[in-house]
């Protein structure tokens, strides 16, 4: 639980603005000279830029006109960005939908395969942990493949400790 511990009890609150650079070991590891890591929380992405991102990592395709849906009606969205001179990369990206007050669920975490094992990961969803917890969200959920179990729990993560709690509901 060291790392729910660091995230809450660091001297720095979360940010207000809609950007936010990266300082750190994970920034400097991240990429060339020159370049910068930074979130944005702007909506406001580039849906083909997001599905190269998708088809990095090998997720299956999905309806454009959906995935702007999603994004419209997430509670929080947050973006990873490299920024070279003038030309700006998405690197990153998750979202979380939520009730507003108690629950909170995060959803499409994903890094590009150049970016990956350089602590992005762990940034992204601390940034995306630490907006939520701002907000007086107390019950983070989410959904993760067997690959990425670890990782999760690397943060703080773990399985139900009570047993499966969720279902799930499948059209036929």
């Amino acid at each position: 639980m060291g790392f729910w511990k660091s995230l809450f009890s660091s001297a720095d609150a979360p940010t207000a603005s809609r950007t936010m650079s990266i300082a750190g070991d994970a920034a400097q590891a991240s990429g060339e000279r020159g370049s910068e890591i930074f979130f944005s929380t702007d909506r406001d992405i580039d849906l083909y830029e997001l599905e190269e991102l998708c088809d990095a990592v090998g997720w299956s395709r999905r309806p454009l006109r959906k995935v702007r849906k999603a994004i419209q009606h997430s509670f929080l969205v947050v973006s990873m960005w490299e920024q070279k001179g003038t030309r700006r990369r998405l690197i990153g990206f998750s979202r979380a939908t939520s009730d507003h007050a108690f629950n909170a669920t995060i959803w499409d975490v994903v890094v590009h395969p150049d970016f990956q094992s350089q602590g992005l990961g762990k940034a992204l969803m601390k940034h995306v942990i630490k907006k939520l917890r701002s907000e007086d969200i107390s019950n983070i959920t989410l959904f993760a493949d067997p690959h990425v179990v670890d990782f999760y729990r690397r943060l703080g993560f773990m399985s139900d400790p009570e047993g499966i709690k969720g279902m799930f509901w499948y059209p036929d």
